[in-house]
């Protein structure tokens, strides 16, 4: 997983309020079990005018034009801007593969679903939520917004605000490691307990 530590981009503006998993990723794109591939589908029943299936060739599909991701000037947004209550619903974890396949590595919304805001973290996304007066000022800007994980620090026009968040979650973000490497930093414990064990249990 990668490292975060910095990030600096516009941010896509999604004006709604509680936009479940099933919205974020439909239903229909959910029978692979590997981390990729999901971008191209994020927003789908949003993005386009047709109804979207596995198999089908993106580039030939009706866009909707209103909606903010397939306008230019958000194409190459890395921040996701958002409302109350996002990722709500299901608890799949294809909602974040999808948000960090398409390209986004950082959500800021008032609140976020529990399951899902700790799933962000899992998958390389920092979730923060800001208070609604400055979620209402992102909203109206059309600055680049830099985010500081190490600092808890959001900037833009030449204001600075704080965020909150837990320490372990700090953690995994900076120093990229998923729930493996996780794991591995105790390996030599495993390794040790296992060997005493079937030491103690020679004939399980």
């Amino acid at each position: 997983m990668d490292k975060f530590t910095t990030l600096t981009s516009i941010a896509a503006p999604l004006d709604r309020a509680n936009v479940d998993t099933d919205a974020i990723i439909p239903k229909q794109f959910l029978k692979s079990i590997k981390r990729s591939g999901f971008g191209e589908n994020l927003f789908d029943e949003w993005r386009y005018l047709d109804h979207g299936e596995i198999g089908m060739d993106n580039s030939k599909r009706p866009l909707n034009k209103d909606f903010v991701l397939n306008k230019t000037e958000y194409r190459d947004a890395t921040i996701l801007l958002t409302r109350d209550n996002f990722g709500c619903g299901s608890s799949r974890e294809h909602a974040p593969w999808a948000l960090k396949d398409y390209g986004f590595k950082a959500i800021i919304a008032p609140s976020f679903a529990d399951i899902f805001y700790n799933n962000c973290f899992k998958n390389g996304i920092l979730p923060i939520t800001q208070d609604k007066p400055i979620i209402d000022k992102l909203f109206a800007t059309k600055a680049k917004i830099s985010i500081n994980l190490d600092a808890q620090t959001i900037s833009f026009n030449n204001k600075i605000y704080t965020f909150e968040v837990d320490s372990q979650h700090k953690n995994r973000l900076l120093n990229g490691l998923d729930d493996i490497d996780l794991t591995l930093q105790y390996s030599a414990d495993i390794k040790a307990f296992e060997a005493d064990y079937f030491k103690k249990y020679s004939w399980l």
